[in-house]
């Protein structure tokens, strides 16, 4: 993960995103790079344009409770498990296999 926050700093400060360019970023924070970890962020950066994934991360749909009513509690306990599971049995792939 701190491969990514990495990248990510670089990229706002208008740095090339490479293996070295990261590693010295983690080195510098004390942080022991994971050069395997690394290398595939490179990678699958190289095919992604980071601006969009900031911008679409940015937008998230936030659930709204119509006013004066409380959503019933075990209702969203019941949905959140069942997220949780369906989110363990897909397999990432890409970058989302990193985190």
């Amino acid at each position: 993960m701190e491969s990514v926050y990495a990248a990510l700093l670089l990229h706002k400060a208008s740095k090339d995103i490479t293996e070295e360019s990261i590693e010295k970023v983690l080195k510098a924070a004390d942080v022991k790079p994971n050069k395997e970890q690394i290398t595939k962020l490179v990678l699958g950066l190289k095919e992604m344009n980071i601006e969009e994934i900031l911008k679409s991360a940015a937008i998230t749909p936030v659930a709204s409770v119509p006013s004066g009513k409380a959503a019933p509690v075990k209702e969203e306990k019941k949905k959140e498990k069942k997220a949780k599971e369906e989110e363990e049995e897909e397999e990432p792939t890409g970058i989302g296999s990193l985190f």
